[in-house]
């Protein structure tokens, strides 16, 4: 029996937003989350209306919440609404903390409220006289630093289009990113830490700007103040920062381009996909206040770069009156605990970090005995599944009062389908449930609803706000189209293989286009990660299924403590776990140990590109790979030879 490893307390669930929230809307049965969630799908236009007027948000609502269209993705939300983004996210005026910076060389820096709008403010004026307008692209290239969040504020409020992309990925590849979409204006930073090296982002900004001649202006920061690099002849944000203060906060369109962040571009180009500034603040706000229970004056900490859209997920808890806490570096170094003790000294109350994260840490048998991490309250993690033994680890040896919720969406809403909620239990493996006022839904391959227990494609059946409002330069909307529309008619196709539980929770089960189908059977990889990845002597595993006598053979690579062989002995064993915990059809025909798992520079594990590979198919885009010389391993690989 899957007992609950947490159970949220009544005086829990009776102090929370979620329940102040049902209050506000006068809803009677407010003690499962499931009827919620179902009122707030079958009353889009009262919940939708109703979040906005709870979450205070600023700006004038209009009259129509929901404008319907028989086409999915061309329904509106708050069509004739008016609002700036900027406006709301420094609605707080104070000389309490805003942001605070902690760099893994060990230097801090802060900045207050009052300050952060001063700055934005300033900056704003500035990009007013370089002629930038509305709709205009901002291009970042930049660490996760107060003076990224400053200029993509500034950007915000003035309608300017942000986009950036974190400082480890290679020129070609934010050249595909940047070029796309013609910035006008590049920012960036002289250097950042990784792992303990200084690693220069200028030497790379000049192949750049040969690449993208829309860029005319390159304004830089320096990432320490004490150990300032030349910034050659680009302008110096330090400077720009000394015109006038440009307190004109003009309210725009609620859909009105905030930022284009790009898909993980490993089967292609990168899709830009464009967000709408009002469709995220009020996503962000349901999901930080209703989801996460965040409320003014708490501390939210999330691991991240700028080129990950949890990046634009924190800077959106600012919109709560909350602080946030930004960590630039390796997430191990200089000592395993960085970041707990990071959570420990700022008293943080939401931290969040990858799956990929925690299974380290339990892989290397961490536990925080020595830390008080009493202020946090809740613990999020993405990017993968969260294995059923990294849920028990969390509680077992991070911390055992504590939400931890996994949470799963993506770049394409920038939020999240399922998440989790304080009225429900935390389970192993498990995700609680849906997002309110998001009609989320298990289809089989027939198109119908799954039932508890069954598998099937992770699907949205009515629009929601914080879809994408376009794909840029996808002028006929087949992109945005052939992204979510094409599997089921007029039905948001996520592209997750997931499995709906009888606790109105959900598994992730990977990729659906990864997604094994040996002798017809759908099979999910995470399946075989859970199993493979609890054998002491492996490290980590990528599976993926090879084209084999009209029909598909399941191929497990894995990685090893101390490079051990797999000999006969052990591949037996790791055959065994997994048909006796997961099925015949889950195991392997063939495991190659390999040096190397390929990886997105969000920390996924590139199963597709692997999948091409073994199956003689082209990869069209190596750079969106964080490791890509890993790949060269897979290539002609004699046991796989047909």
């Amino acid at each position: 029996m899957n007992k609950p490893l947490w159970q949220p307390s009544e005086k829990l669930k009776d102090n929370s937003l979620l329940r102040d929230f049902c209050k506000f809307i006068n809803f009677k049965s407010s003690n499962n989350f499931k009827e919620i969630w179902q009122w707030s799908i079958d009353n889009p236009d009262e919940f939708w209306s109703k979040f906005w007027d709870y979450s205070k948000i600023i700006g004038d609502k209009g009259s129509e919440i929901i404008k319907k269209h028989k086409v999915f993705n061309k329904t509106k939300f708050f069509s004739n609404s008016k609002l700036n983004y900027t406006e709301n996210i420094l609605r707080k005026k104070s000389n309490e903390l805003a942001i605070n910076f902690l760099s893994e060389k060990g230097f801090e820096e802060n900045i207050k409220w009052n300050d952060l709008y001063e700055k934005v403010c300033k900056f704003s004026s500035y990009l007013k006289k370089l002629n930038l307008q509305k709709g205009d692209r901002v291009a970042a290239y930049v660490p996760n630093k107060i003076e990224s969040i400053i200029c993509f504020l500034a950007c915000a409020k003035n309608g300017i289009i942000w986009s950036s992309c974190s400082p480890d990925f290679g020129v070609q590849g934010v050249v595909d990113r940047f070029k796309q979409i013609e910035p006008k204006v590049l920012i960036t930073c002289d250097y950042y830490y990784y792992n303990g090296k200084k690693i220069s982002i200028l030497d790379k900004v000049d192949q750049i700007l040969k690449e993208i001649p829309s860029i005319k202006k390159v304004v830089a920061y320096n990432y320490n103040n004490k150990e300032k690099e030349d910034l050659k002849n680009f302008i110096n944000f330090e400077e720009t920062l000394n015109g006038n203060l440009d307190e004109i906060f003009e309210r725009f369109e609620f859909d009105h381009p905030i930022y284009i962040l790009f898909s993980s571009g490993t089967t292609g180009k990168p899709k830009c996909i464009t967000h709408g500034a009002g469709n995220v603040l009020i996503e962000h706000n349901k999901e930080f206040m209703l989801h996460c229970d965040i409320r003014e004056n708490e501390k939210l900490f999330y691991y991240t770069t700028t080129g990950w859209m949890m990046w634009n997920w924190l800077v959106g808890g600012l919109a709560t009156g909350s602080s946030i806490f930004l960590f630039d570096g390796a997430p191990v170094y200089p000592k395993i605990d960085v970041l707990l003790e990071y959570c420990q000294n700022k008293k943080i109350n939401l931290f969040g970090v990858s799956a990929k994260y925690i299974d380290h840490l339990k892989n290397e048998k961490y536990d925080s005995k020595n830390l008080d991490l009493n202020s946090v309250k809740i613990i999020t993690s993405t990017g993968s599944p969260l294995a059923e033994e990294s849920f028990k680890y969390v509680y077992n040896n991070i911390k055992k009062d504590v939400h931890l919720a996994s949470i799963a969406g993506g770049t394409d809403l920038v939020g999240c389908l399922v998440l989790g909620n304080l009225f429900s239990n935390v389970h192993k493996g498990e995700i609680q449930g849906q997002s309110l006022g998001i009609d989320v839904d298990v289809f089989t391959y027939d198109g119908k609803s799954a039932v508890d227990g069954d598998k099937g494609e992770l699907v949205v059946k009515q629009p929601f706000p914080s879809m994408p409002v376009k794909f840029w330069g996808d002028d006929d909307g087949k992109k945005y189209d052939n992204a979510y529309f094409t599997r089921f008619k007029n039905i948001w196709h996520h592209g997750d293989f997931i499995e709906r539980t009888d606790k109105n929770g959900f598994i992730m089960r990977g990729r659906s286009d990864a997604t094994l189908n040996p002798g017809g059977v759908r099979i999910g990889t995470s399946e075989i990660y859970q199993q493979v990845e609890d054998i002491d002597f492996i490290t980590e595993g990528l599976v993926v299924g090879q084209d084999f006598d009209d029909d598909v053979r399941i191929i497990l690579f894995v990685t090893t403590k101390n490079n051990q062989e797999i000999d006969d002995e052990k591949s037996k064993l790791i055959k065994s776990r997994i048909r006796k915990n997961c099925s015949p059809k889950h195991v392997p025909a063939i495991i190659i140990k390999v040096p190397e798992i390929p990886r997105t520079k969000s920390g996924k594990i590139v199963e597709l590109a692997v999948k091409q590979i073994i199956n003689g198919e082209k990869i069209n885009n190596k750079e969106a790979i964080a490791n890509p010389e890993a790949l060269k391993f897979f290539e002609n690989l004699p046991q796989l030879i047909i």
